[in-house]
């Protein structure tokens, strides 16, 4: 290419810009990390918490976005057991990241090849519940959300005496827990007993029951550890949200200073303290408060200084409380732990959140020509700004906990697969004993008309084409099957308890059946609805399937658009001869 044409291509996207008539938006780079400090993870998950108090209807929500891109998605039920006395318990190292070709078989019978060399007792009697990358809700509405949050580099521990991952501890709580503070001290113990680590590092669960949502943050205690030690194997600390207040963790050490003599907030490891003066992460003489975040996992800079790489923090508080009106400029590590939000979140407005986009902020991945002509948000989002919905998802979960209902009727985990803005959100209740074949099968490199992911991928890739229209036909879509779903729930609730006062395992087959039928029926509405995205947009012209017509030209370019094509035309005309 000549030179001059370079230049040219170079200066026509702030040309376009200025013919879109947005300013360019935040220039500012990267705060640079302190020395020995915990990593940005920016590929992982969003997790939002709603106390009992903060939400429209008194559940306790918590969410999860399981952002990977390449990871596993597929679920199953896990049924309750009862256990001989002396029986013990096989422990696995499950990868959060690790998937193989589905001719090999299903991911939760091939990780049981990868045994830990150990067992643990058994419990006389473990309880249902419903997992995917982790265990999500059990029959006694327990319910996790979760984000990656790192910590500082010296603490992780990859060797084999961290003999417990996230995944494994996620299923155990599950398996063990009638409350949130109990499955916290599932995990707490069970971790600081056998190790903690391996294939994973810093994480952060939302750990929540009907009456309380807990942040519960823990991490490995370096690769020189040993159960000979005598010492925990891990470190931890929770902290619970207030019932009025909502919280949030993207990818972001949440917990500061802390009160261990309040236990109605405060939980940790006995090392919560002392392991980071070891480490060398605090001074006690130096008469600065210890803070959890600023030993273990800080995390400098605010949304503005890193152009939006950690700006989910900052947007979730504005969507929740915009009254508070908090600054970009504000460092993330100084906004609150958790804030009561201006009005009280329904369910429908969770998941709208789990959905955001920043849309009118500063870190808007549409302004400009960032979206194309149709103003598709997933052209720039793979780069900054970092959105809570930025296209990657394996699914989302929304869960509830009711606590005016027994606990298999009052707990409901939503599921949604793939993108959120484009999927729908499907209920499955704690006492529902089966979940669909479909949410069993299917990986990435792998098309599969029986895998439930796959007919919203579908979807999906023909909603890219033409963005502005085609997401207008997917809005109407999740109105009819997603706002239908959550109006039913209440007649749902109604007859499942009837039955349960009668006879609780006739409630459950109830409810199985319900989640069953209504995500049969969305599956395969929206295989239709790609199928009609395919034909509705194909040419980028509007095909009208009752009319048979067609409009040409439809959907119709913008003219800044077509002004930007002629200004780039003009700049790189080949020289005369």
């Amino acid at each position: 290419m000549k030179r001059r044409h370079f230049l040219a291509l170079a200066g026509v996207l702030g040309i376009a810009v200025l013919l879109a008539g947005v300013p360019a938006g935040p220039r500012t780079s990267p705060a640079a990390p302190e020395p020995g400090a915990a990593i940005l993870v920016r590929d992982a998950c969003t997790s939002i918490l709603v106390g009992k108090n903060a939400s429209a209807d008194g559940s306790v929500m918590t969410t999860h976005t399981d952002d990977c891109g390449v990871c596993d998605w597929t679920w199953r039920h896990v049924p309750a057991s009862d256990h001989k006395a002396g029986s013990t318990r096989h422990i696995y190292h499950i990868s959060q990241y690790k998937t193989w070709p589905p001719s090999e078989g299903l991911k939760w019978d091939i990780v049981k090849k990868d045994y830990a060399g150990f067992d643990i007792p058994e419990v006389p009697h473990t309880f249902a519940y419903h997992h995917g990358m982790f265990g999500y809700m059990n029959e006694n509405q327990v319910a996790l959300g979760e984000s990656s949050i790192g910590n500082r580099p010296k603490m992780s521990n990859e060797t084999p005496s961290a003999g417990l991952d996230l995944t494994m501890l996620t299923m155990l709580a599950m398996e063990r827990a009638k409350t949130a503070r109990e499955a916290i001290q599932v995990m707490g113990s069970l971790a600081g007993k056998y190790g903690y680590g391996f294939v994973d590092e810093g994480e952060m669960l939302a750990v929540s029951d009907p009456n309380e949502a807990w942040i519960f943050e823990i991490m490995p205690v370096g690769p020189l550890w040993t159960p000979k030690s005598g010492k925990p194997g891990a470190v931890w600390c929770a902290e619970r949200v207030p019932d009025d207040e909502v919280s949030v963790c993207p990818n972001e050490s949440r917990i500061g200073e802390i009160d261990l003599a309040n236990k109605d907030f405060f939980m940790a490891s006995p090392n919560v303290v002392s392991l980071a003066v070891d480490m060398g992460f605090y001074d006690p003489k130096s008469g600065k408060p210890f803070s959890w975040k600023r030993a273990y996992s800080p995390q400098e800079g605010s949304a503005a200084s890193t152009n939006g790489g950690i700006q989910r923090l900052w947007r979730f508080f504005d969507l929740a409380a915009p009254s508070r009106k908090f600054k970009l400029e504000t460092p993330n590590m100084d906004l609150p732990f958790s804030v009561k939000p201006d009005q009280k979140l329904s369910l429908q407005d969770v998941m709208e959140m789990t959905r955001d986009r920043s849309y009118g902020t500063p870190f808007d991945p549409v302004k400009g020509i960032r979206g194309g002509p149709f103003k598709n948000p997933n052209y720039f989002n793979r780069r900054q700004p970092r959105v809570i919905d930025d296209g990657r998802a394996e699914y989302t979960t929304v869960t509830q906990c009711r606590g005016s209902l027994p606990g298999p009727v009052g707990g409901i985990v939503w599921i949604c697969f793939g993108s959120q803005d484009t999927a729908c959100y499907m209920p499955f209740y704690a006492g529902a004993t089966e979940l669909p074949r479909s949410f069993a099968l299917g990986d990435h490199w792998t098309f599969n008309r029986d895998s439930a992911r796959w007919a919203f991928d579908y979807t999906d890739f023909h909603v890219q084409v033409a963005y502005s229209e085609a997401i207008q036909d997917v809005k109407a879509a999740q109105d009819k099957y997603e706002r239908g779903a959550i109006a039913r729930i209440p007649e749902i609730d109604s007859q499942a308890l009837a039955l349960f006062k009668k006879k609780p395992s006739e409630a459950m087959k109830f409810l199985t059946a319900f989640g069953l039928n209504n995500a049969k029926t969305v599956v395969d509405a929206w295989w239709k609805l790609g199928d009609d995205l395919l034909v509705k947009y194909n040419r980028l012209y509007i095909y009208d399937t009752q009319k048979r017509t067609y409009e040409r030209g439809k959907p119709a370019l913008p003219d800044w658009w077509k002004k930007a094509v002629r200004v780039l035309d003009i700049l790189t005309e080949p020289d005369k001869k």
